[in-house]
């Protein structure tokens, strides 16, 4: 997914088309299409159970992301079954998709955790004519019916533009998810290009941690003793690499408060309420907020569209996002990702000031 400022540019214009009816988007699927939809156009329009698969649970965003999946269900008229943790596991996570095949969902709400391997249940699901929809994470190939997803090339763009403007010069770590994930790579490769395009004195170090807590703890911990003049840090999950990053650096005496001498820049992705008290104490300084609250609300949405044979197109939504075909040919639509600093940490509309 490129990065370029005419992508960036076209991403500004769709995000003001608020107002666009869901009509616009959302349309009649052809025939085919609509025998995709399996069972679900032949016993009254799409009703029936959905099963809903997590990646995990050690991350608060996705602790998160698991509470309000019960009440966007309720809200979107949508049967949701309890969740199932597929608990970092990408093989696991195809067991998970047979069994809620076998217990007869109508749908399913998916959020892979590996970008290839989820094919493998996808092609299950269609062979039983359940369709799918992956939240979070795109799936390389597959049928589904939407990717719930925000722009995470804009992501790294936007951690990178944050330090660029506040190192100078100097050494920075992105700590990386796994590069197995399509989240993983964009992330990485959006923040590795727009350095050295835009902040050519900036030089990156990486550390590549797979979403592992440990992992991100140790390997800081290691590149830290070889590199004591670190000036920033990306960590592209607060949920998981948030606290031990902090307490790595606590441990070595480097936390220091935003306006100290020696304070370590640090953007993160997720928007959890512990990156916003983060932030409030000048431990890190911005994060972008992953919207958990929108992931459960539109995964619902459009499983339930789905469900009732209905297909999209590309084009600018009703909720302040855009849905464009990614190269595979399969739709996503990209919800809107917000930067959180100091300056609007307390806004009442982020979905991390909203839970307790």
């Amino acid at each position: 997914m490129p990065g370029t400022p005419a992508r960036k540019q076209n991403r500004s214009r769709t995000a003001r088309a608020v107002g666009a009816v869901a009509g616009a988007t959302l349309l009649l699927a052809a025939c085919g299409s609509t025998k995709d939809t399996g069972a679900a156009g032949a016993d009254g329009g799409g009703s029936g159970r959905v099963g809903v698969i997590l990646p995990l649970l050690t991350s608060p965003f996705w602790q998160s992301y698991n509470d309000y999946v019960p009440k966007m269900a309720e809200s979107e008229g949508v049967d949701a079954l309890k969740t199932v943790n597929s608990n970092s596991d990408p093989s696991q996570q195809i067991t998970d998709i047979n069994n809620q095949l076998n217990q007869g969902v109508k749908g399913l709400v998916v959020a892979p955790l590996d970008s290839a391997a989820i094919e493998a249940g996808l092609d299950q699901a269609e062979r039983k004519g359940v369709p799918v929809v992956a939240v979070d994470v795109a799936p390389d190939q597959g049928k589904v019916a939407m990717v719930v997803r925000a722009d995470n090339v804009a992501y790294g763009e936007k951690a990178c533009d944050y330090l660029g403007k506040n190192v100078t010069s100097g050494k920075v770590v992105q700590i990386m998810g796994d590069l197995a994930s399509v989240n993983g790579r964009d992330r990485s490769e959006a923040f590795r290009a727009c350095v050295r395009k835009n902040f050519p004195k900036l030089e990156v170090l990486e550390i590549p941690a797979k979403w592992e807590s440990d992992t991100a703890a140790s390997k800081l911990d290691t590149l830290l003793n070889a590199n004591p003049d670190i000036k920033g840090i990306y960590l592209q999950a607060g949920g998981v690499y948030l606290a031990p990053t902090l307490q790595t650096l606590k441990s070595k005496g480097m936390l220091k408060k935003a306006g100290q001498d020696g304070h370590i820049a640090i953007v993160s992705n997720d928007g959890i309420p512990q990156e916003y008290d983060a932030i409030r104490k000048g431990e890190i300084d911005a994060t972008v907020s992953q919207p958990a609250d929108l992931y459960a609300r539109y995964g619902m949405y459009y499983i339930r569209a789905a469900m009732e044979g209905k297909g999209f197109e590309p084009g600018p939504t009703d909720h302040d996002s855009t849905i464009v075909k990614l190269p595979s040919g399969i739709l996503e639509d990209q919800l809107p990702a917000p930067l959180v600093t100091k300056d609007n940490v307390d806004d009442p509309k982020l979905w991390g000031n909203t839970v307790g």
